[in-house]
């Protein structure tokens, strides 16, 4: 596993980020930007966020600075307006109307910038009739219809952590707004622009092709009964003599072949293609696993292209050799954590530092972005 330090600042390199505190996707968005190599600034609120992590165990608050502001203080929205008007891009993660009711709004930003891509994180969106409503990822999820797609046939869905909502429909839906923003903001004659980035649309979207797959008759709307959501007795996992698992996905005829054979059932499984035996060849299949463990599975199949792969831990993960070999997981200030991604071969990005403690890089900040009203907010708030 590699050790990160002060390494490459990634593509970013100079993009300027204010964040204005939360929980959630806006921080991971946030921490997405640096990581590329921005200089995202956090304005921590004095008391924090609520979350209850350790701030130094935050790893979605790695690679950035922190400065410590009261947006309710007289002087705070000001002294945000003046890190607004120093920076590209400003991300909050408020209810809608929240930042406009403190002083920080889209008019008030733009007003003090007009080349600002202001970057909104919500669940609802910035308006609808639920707008106002307080949720979280497994409500997105549940509207959208991804939640109903997660589960065994007649059991209650399975929740996915929380990674399909705040993640991957809110989180990266929002970065890449940003992004598409302000190179609209850098042509000729482009301006800044307030960028709406619902989870609910977010996860949505990533279901395109499933509602392409429904609308041809290729996809039936209830869950365990298709081909990419356990449905299908050759896309799932199964449990092995260990009480572990391995993941099966030989979808394309030649790979599944390899797999029969490999597994040991290739004279004795029912026909893939015959839908009424897929209960039989699940059968077979998992007798089958139950046979031998985890660990001997993976022997079996190691360096095969039968799409098999053992279910690994949070804590095994990093140990894979091939997730080893590549780098996936790094370890900084003795914190084992997901490397930056995607990868460059000519910017790198790295982690450089660890989370930001609230607060402690008001001074520097200050002077880097040539805020010196930073300075006394910092005394008036830690009096």
């Amino acid at each position: 596993m590699a050790t990160t330090g002060n390494g490459p600042r990634g593509p970013l390199a100079g993009l300027r980020v204010v964040e204005l505190a939360g929980i959630g996707p806006g921080p991971f968005a946030a921490m997405l930007l640096a990581d590329l190599g921005a200089d995202v600034v956090r304005v921590d609120r004095p008391g924090g966020a609520g979350l209850g992590i350790d701030p130094a165990r935050d790893l979605t608050n790695r690679n950035k600075r922190s400065v410590l502001l009261d947006l309710k203080a007289a002087d705070g929205p000001a002294t945000v307006l003046d890190l607004v008007e120093r920076a590209d891009v400003l991300i909050e993660g408020y209810r809608p109307g929240v930042a406009e009711r403190l002083g920080v709004g889209p008019d008030a930003c733009l007003a003090r910038n007009p080349k600002l891509v202001y970057g909104r994180m919500t669940g609802w969106g910035q308006d609808g009739p639920l707008a106002e409503r307080a949720g979280h990822d497994i409500s997105y999820i549940a509207l959208t219809g991804t939640l109903s797609m997660i589960g065994r046939p007649g059991e209650p869905p399975t929740v996915p952590a929380n990674l399909v909502g705040d993640y991957a429909g809110g989180s990266l839906y929002l970065v890449v707004g940003v992004l598409a923003a302000l190179q609209h903001a850098r042509t000729p004659g482009g301006t800044g622009q307030v960028v709406d980035a619902a989870i609910v649309d977010g996860a949505a979207h990533l279901a395109t092709m499933i509602h392409g797959m429904l609308a041809a008759g290729g996809w039936q709307d209830r869950r365990g009964s298709n081909l990419l959501d356990g449905g299908c007795p050759f896309y799932g996992s199964y449990e092995t003599a260990d009480g572990q698992y391995m993941a099966v996905g030989p979808l394309e005829q030649r790979f599944y072949e390899e797999f029969v054979r490999l597994l040991g059932i290739a004279d004795t499984a029912p026909d893939r293609g015959d839908l009424a035996r897929w209960d039989e060849l699940r059968t077979a299949v998992a007798d089958r696993f139950r046979t031998r463990t985890r660990a001997e599975w993976t022997e079996v199949f190691d360096g095969s292209d039968a799409c098999v792969a053992p279910v690994l831990s949070l804590r095994e993960a990093p140990h894979h050799p091939h997730l080893a070999a590549r780098a996936t997981f790094v370890e900084h200030g003795g914190l084992t954590q997901p490397a930056p991604a995607p990868r460059f071969s000519a910017t790198p990005a790295s982690v450089r530092t660890g989370p930001a403690q609230p607060g402690a890089d008001t001074d520097a900040v200050a002077a880097d972005w040539d805020v010196p009203g930073l300075r006394t907010t910092r005394k008036d708030t830690t009096d």
